[in-house]
């Protein structure tokens, strides 16, 4: 059985968030599973020990978007929320990304850049 306080998000404040899907699983501990645009599982967060209002900043903190009413429209930039688009690397931080540090780009020593 859920804690009264995940209870409490779960029947009043889920219906609220654009994108948020409660699953019931019998005997289960209530946690908060991410899922990829592609339905892979990226992160499963325990939420037993959590209030009500932890449970809301953090699903916030997360990116999903909270509506005034279950039925509310949800604004355009918010429609693929908590989607974020993938990070366009630069060369530069590609170059970092494969742990060589790029070569510095000092004008001063380069005044012909």
């Amino acid at each position: 059985s859920l804690c009264p306080q995940v209870k409490a998000f779960v029947t009043q404040d889920i219906p609220l968030y654009h994108n948020l899907e409660m699953k019931h699983l019998p005997g289960a501990d209530p946690e908060l599973v991410l899922l990829s645009h592609r339905y892979e599982e990226l992160e499963r967060i325990p939420l037993s020990d959590m209030t009500r209002e932890e449970i809301n900043q953090l699903v916030q903190e997360l990116g999903f978007y909270r509506k005034e009413t279950p039925d509310a429209p949800v604004p355009e930039e918010f429609q693929f929320a908590p989607a974020r688009p993938l990070p366009t690397l630069t060369p530069c931080q590609a170059l970092a990304a494969d742990g060589k540090t790029p070569p510095g780009h000092d004008k001063e020593e380069h005044p012909d850049l």
